[in-house]
């Protein structure tokens, strides 16, 4: 594991959501589990609350937060106004404790006190109503790491599958528009450099999946495959790297296929989301790759309507903590 590293940075996420009582779960399964080490930025009366008598201890560093990790929940407080334990009633006093707390994670990253950050879900309208203008948080961090938006690459990645979105937020109708030959290419090598730096996976292959049904059945049902697909992966295998495709995506997610590459490469959001939920949502992780910083997150969102109730599974929460570790641990060998 990384007990030699400093802790992880978790961010607590919206206090009114299941992101307190996932990371008090962790806690308290923490040998079970496996995992490293971790702070929390903010919400002790919050922890304290939602972990049901569980142990927290407010501590002033991330180094005191390791030594006390082994007996009680670290908690470093932050200045911003104490919020009650309300699950499922999102509010504005909630959310700036939920920004407040995601800045302070990835102050700590980028200063190297903390090892990686693992950011709790938020609700990005909640945010929105106290003047939060990022798409989401990936964006947030990758401006706080000096990283232009297109170099913060977003990768699911559970026990199954890894997939990425070349395009995220943002209609279906634009998908097309935003594609292009060098999007492609700068994107999936920074998801091979990834692959190799941080997942230890020193040839990664990688599938990329067509934009059409049948991956445009060469340009009958549309030519977006043909004109801009096609080029990039030729372009990359010119180089040395083991990429094919376009494949179509109808059949780019069987177990026999999944088996033949290490990532899949779709062309927007539902296309790499929806099997990897299918296949691993409670062990799915968002990753940004391309960042000088570790950064992992559950992928699921606040869940307001189970919120509270002892029924929100902290699998994906223990699995972000776990692979942040890991990612860590890896960038601490090179």
């Amino acid at each position: 594991m990384t007990e030699a590293l400093p802790p992880l940075a978790l961010s607590l996420g919206d206090p009114a959501g299941v992101g307190p009582e996932l990371i008090a779960r962790c806690w308290a399964e923490r040998e079970e589990r496996q995992l490293p080490s971790f702070v929390v930025m903010g919400g002790v009366e919050v922890l304290r609350a939602a972990g049901a008598g569980m142990p927290v201890v407010e501590v002033a560093s991330p180094t005191e937060a390791a030594h006390a990790f082994a007996t009680a929940l670290p908690v470093l407080p932050l200045p911003v106004a104490a919020v009650s334990y309300t699950p499922g009633q999102p509010c504005a006093d909630g959310a700036r404790l939920a920004l407040a707390s995601l800045e302070q994670a990835v102050r700590s990253a980028v200063s190297g006190t903390v090892s990686g950050v693992v950011t709790g879900p938020v609700n990005k309208a909640e945010l929105a109503k106290i003047g939060f203008d990022c798409p989401g948080q990936t964006e947030f961090v990758a401006g706080q790491c000096d990283v232009p938006e297109g170099d913060a690459v977003m990768m699911l990645a559970g026990p199954s599958l890894r997939t990425v979105p070349l395009t995220v937020h943002c209609a279906l109708a634009d998908v097309p528009g935003l594609l292009s030959p060098d999007l492609l290419q700068r994107r999936i090598r920074i998801t091979a450099r990834a692959l190799r730096d941080d997942f230890a996976i020193h040839h990664p292959r990688i599938a990329v999946a067509g934009l059409n049904p049948h991956a445009g059945e060469g340009g009958r049902f549309g030519e977006e495959d043909v004109r801009i697909i096609t080029p990039a992966i030729a372009a990359l295998r010119a180089d040395g790297m083991n990429v094919t495709g376009p494949h179509p995506a109808d059949a780019l997610f069987t177990p026999r296929a999944r088996a033949r590459y290490d990532v899949a490469i779709c062309m927007y959001h539902d296309q790499a989301l929806i099997p990897l939920k299918a296949l691993d949502f409670d062990e799915g992780v968002n990753v940004t790759l391309g960042l000088p910083i570790v950064r992992t997150s559950p992928d699921h969102g606040t869940a307001f309507d189970i919120a509270g109730r002892e029924l929100a599974n902290p699998g994906a929460m223990a699995a972000a903590i776990r692979m942040a570790g890991d990612c860590a641990a890896r960038r601490n060998r090179r």
